[in-house]
């Protein structure tokens, strides 16, 4: 038999060790998996972390990241208690503080804005994590501020504006159903690991894979049947003319288009312009290809899509690229079809589960006519029609110039900096710039240094939190160790601010639970049945999506049908907009000559999410340094080798990193992943350079320049 001390070096949980096994998730990559975690707990203490084989989503799997929460919740440099800056913005000076100190200065800075600027002076931003955004916004609403904003300004909100104007409904590829799935830079392998193993039982069931990437990824060498590599930001170009073969051909449903599609016609007519005499010189794909794809379009179905929201949206024509591929979907019938793209409208912070909440009516009824328009408004008016909330990318503008009103202060939950473009001098001028600055995280990050008030908030294995999950489950979880420090959930933060301010607002200032009591109601399960169980339940009120349900009751568009021809945007020609998927080149005015490759930033690592994990020692032990990667043959032509050091240029600026050889990039085109406060790419790209029907930056298509600066082991000063 084992000993006590055989026992706890094996972490086995038993009466013997006093080591428990308590139940949570993960929120790293929140919003989209929170896989469920078991952890492994002794006096108050994490030992070790699993995956929790009971819960639906991940079945007992753990991605790196997730592998890596113990050393993520007990990194040196958490924050421990509400800190006061001494010294000058971002010198890190900074004297500890009590809450109640910390709410009295925050309330009496942004209700003194309030009063003497407005409401709109005072923005609210949420970068990571998500899991509370209703609350914050109902916070700003509450305060009677238009000027909610987040990180889905860069990430997701752009590919749900493509499905809004087209079908007034996010949607999802059935890819269970399916017998072909059009993968648009699906990597599972590094990005939504749970994903490669669907994507894997699929493949063997003998469903088909085309895979369209820039890069030659681990799902085009395992997976692919076809692979098309377009340049970066051809996107568009490229599913235009797979549709003017599919039309070409007539392989298109005719009786489809005819009861459920809107501005065929027109659409076919543009398509046209897309064929065998330029569709190379525009993508980098050959014709031939472009016709493959066509012919297992119209050989294999039901087809599915994955659009992946970021690599096509982070460039000036993002959004049309991303309705182009859509589009697709409409002409050859698989909208709202079993095994093409099903219609999932959201339950709960952009999860689609098959039951309703009251999310959106909690935040709306917030939400005062009477408010000013939002930051980015003027600028991106599409944005503003959809997502009636602030456009974030411009905050550093209208900080900087005031126009059309100043902004004062911001109140930020997880604020990044270097998700914004141009970051290390535009954004940095503007949270220098302006008059308060307040910022919530766990560890004292690059842009807290920046703030006023910086307060400590608490991981998702040290609170309560609120999940939807898709297939109609739903979890509330308990904390599994308490807090750390001083640290407190950001829900909790901003309930204490609404009631510090004495807001309007009861339901804020009765705190997260009665929120979600509210939000909830709907739901047959209480907030206390859903957190007695370990794992999450299935809610009654799962209703699955039939298909053609949607398109039968007819959509939310002007027209009720599934708009390729966009009417919304038609009928705001002042927008200078176009109605139809049109195609515009990604790179900028740039001499070629001078910056003849492109670069691209924030392609998937497996061990990095943007910047949040760059300091968690397990995880940069896979990548150590921030590096470019670039093809082999580039490296040959330029004469740089595995480790040199290169200086790469845009018309922004330049870094010096080491480079990385790999036969997976093509040639012409420089990679780097973003985050790194040692080199950060994203000051590369410039701020102006935003898509003008999202506001999303180029971040995977500037023109660049690569030079040696140092050989590996030598001196670089």
């Amino acid at each position: 038999m084992a000993t006590r001390e055989e026992l706890l070096k094996a972490k086995i949980p038993c009466g013997e060790t006093g080591i428990e096994i308590r139940h949570t998730l993960c929120d790293i990559c929140s919003p989209s998996s929170h896989c469920g975690v078991d952890a492994y707990v002794k006096d108050g203490v994490i030992l070790k972390v699993e995956g929790n084989k009971d819960h639906p989503l991940n079945r007992g799997l753990l991605c790196t990241k997730g592998a890596a929460n113990r050393q993520y919740i007990y990194r040196k440099d958490r924050l421990q208690t509400p800190l006061k800056r001494t010294g000058p913005r971002g010198s890190g000076e900074f004297t500890p503080i009590t809450w109640e100190e910390a709410y009295k200065t925050i309330s009496e800075k942004l209700l003194g804005y309030k009063r003497d600027f407005g409401a709109q002076s005072v923005f609210f931003f949420s970068g990571y994590c998500k899991w509370y955004r209703p609350i914050l916004q109902r916070l700003a609403y509450s305060f009677g501020s238009p000027n909610y904003g987040t990180e889905s300004s860069t990430c997701f909100t752009s590919g749900l504006m493509a499905w809004e104007t087209a079908t007034a409904l996010p949607a999802r590829p059935d890819m269970r159903n399916s017998r072909l799935f059009l993968g648009w830079a699906h990597n599972p392998y590094f990005s939504g690991y749970l994903a490669a193993r669907n994507t894997e039982r699929l493949k063997k069931n003998g469903v088909k894979f085309i895979i369209v990437d820039t890069m030659y990824t681990q799902t085009v060498e395992k997976i692919a049947d076809l692979y098309l590599q377009p340049r970066p930001g051809t996107d568009g170009a490229l599913a235009l003319a797979i549709a003017n073969q599919l039309i070409a051909n007539d392989w298109v449903d005719h009786d489809y288009i005819d009861a459920y599609v809107h501005g065929f016609e027109e659409y076919a007519r543009y398509c046209k312009g897309f064929n065998k005499d330029n569709i190379e010189d525009l993508t980098g794909v050959p014709y031939e290809k472009v016709q493959k794809a066509a012919e297992m379009i119209h050989e294999y179905g039901p087809m599915s899509i994955r659009e992946s929201s970021a690599p096509l949206a982070h460039h000036i024509n993002g959004m049309q690229n991303y309705r182009a591929i859509m589009a697709l979907s409409a002409i050859t019938g698989n909208y709202d079809r079993k095994g093409g793209q099903m219609p999932a409208p959201f339950t709960y912070t952009h999860q689609a589960s098959g039951y309703h909440t009251l999310e959106h009516e909690f935040v709306k009824e917030a939400r005062k006519s009477s408010m000013a328009a939002p930051v980015g408004a003027q600028r991106f008016p599409l944005w503003n029609q959809l997502e009636k909330e602030a456009q974030s990318m411009d905050l550093p503008r209208q900080i900087l110039e005031g126009i059309p009103y100043p902004v004062k202060a911001v109140l930020a939950f997880g604020m990044n900096y270097r998700m914004f473009p141009d970051s290390d001098t535009y954004m940095k001028k503007a949270l220098e710039q302006v008059d308060f600055f307040v910022d919530v995280d766990l560890f004292q990050t690059d842009t807290s240094r920046y703030a006023d008030i910086v307060l400590p908030a608490c991981t998702s294995f040290e609170r309560e939190e609120f999940k939807s999950y898709p297939g109609g489950y739903a979890y509330y979880t308990k904390p599994v160790i308490p807090p750390l420090y001083q640290s407190r959930s950001d829900a909790d933060i901003m309930c204490d601010l609404a009631r510090a301010m004495d807001l309007p607002d009861p339901l804020l200032k009765a705190g997260y639970r009665a929120c979600l009591e509210y939000i909830l109601s709907p739901v047959s399960f209480t907030v206390d049945q859903l957190q007695q169980a370990d794992t999450p339940l299935k809610v009654p009120e799962f209703a699955p999506h039939q298909e053609f349900a949607t398109l039968k009751k007819g959509l939310d568009t002007p027209t009720g049908r599934f708009e390729l021809k966009s009417e919304l945007i038609a009928a705001h020609p002042e927008w200078g907009l176009d109605p139809l998927p049109t195609y515009r080149a990604p790179l900028d005015d740039a001499d070629p000559a001078l910056y003849p490759m492109t670069l691209t930033e924030g392609g998937r690592l497996p061990n990095a999410l943007h910047s949040r994990l760059h300091d968690v020692s397990w995880l940069r032990t896979l990548r150590p340094k921030a590096c470019a990667e670039i093809s082999l043959e580039d490296g040959e032509m330029l004469r740089i080798g595995e480790g040199d050091l290169v200086t790469i240029e845009t018309p922004c600026g330049g870094i010096t990193v080491p480079v990385t050889l790999s036969r997976r990039m093509p040639r012409g085109l420089v990679s780097m992943y973003h985050g790194y406060r040692e080199a950060s790419v994203s000051d590369l790209v410039g701020h102006d350079r935003l898509d003008p029907y999202s506001g999303f930056p180029a971040f995977r298509s500037s023109r660049c320049r690569i030079a040696a600066a140092a050989r590996k082991g030598e001196s670089h000063e």
